[in-house]
């Protein structure tokens, strides 16, 4: 994939953080990743709002029940990872 430069302003206090963090392996893949991630999110919110013109909207309950099944999988991916991987919340 081709890449291309760009200039961007990130206030200092987190770009110190981001490159903190992103030592190994480096600030572009670190930036890149969280704007194919933020992308991404924002489909999948353009998604819900579709589905929710479509079928209306989600009830407390469904939110509930999706929830509880994000968890499941959650513990089930923990079980199977063996505890290598950090433990992430659904919310």
């Amino acid at each position: 994939m081709a890449s291309k430069k760009v200039t961007v302003t990130i206030p200092e206090e987190l770009l110190e953080e981001i490159r903190a963090e992103s030592a190994e392996r480096g600030l572009s893949a670190y930036v890149a990743e969280a704007l194919r991630f933020k992308r991404d999110r924002d489909r999948l919110l353009e998604l819900v709002d579709w589905l929710g013109e479509e079928y209306g909207p989600v009830t407390d309950d469904e939110r509930a029940a999706a929830i509880e099944d994000l968890k499941e999988l959650d513990a089930e991916h923990e079980r199977r990872a063996g505890g290598r991987h950090g433990k992430g919340a659904a919310a």
